[in-house]
């Protein structure tokens, strides 16, 4: 199992809601444990891309989760301060 499917083996047969999409490392790692800590279902998807690009940066990576989890997910960021970050949801 590819250990970006965080806290679920089944993780690639639910459906995925994108929280976050960033460029910015520290910020992707400060959600990536957020997430974990909580014990959410996430992905943070485009992060090989950056073999494509040269590690430039230009390609923002994104972080999903879980579409069940999403609203405790996003309430978890908000509480962090992160609310400005998230994306808006559909």
């Amino acid at each position: 199992m590819d250990s970006r499917f965080r806290g679920n083996a089944r993780l690639y047969e639910r459906r995925m809601k994108e929280l976050i999409r960033t460029n910015n490392p520290a910020l992707l790692s400060f959600v990536e444990a957020l997430l974990k800590e909580a014990g959410h279902s996430y992905f943070i998807a485009d992060q090989n891309i950056s073999i494509i690009e040269g590690s430039i940066g230009a390609f923002p990576r994104r972080v999903l989760v879980a579409e069940d989890e999403e609203a405790s997910a996003r309430q978890l960021l908000i509480n962090a301060d992160l609310d400005s970050e998230l994306k808006t949801k559909k």
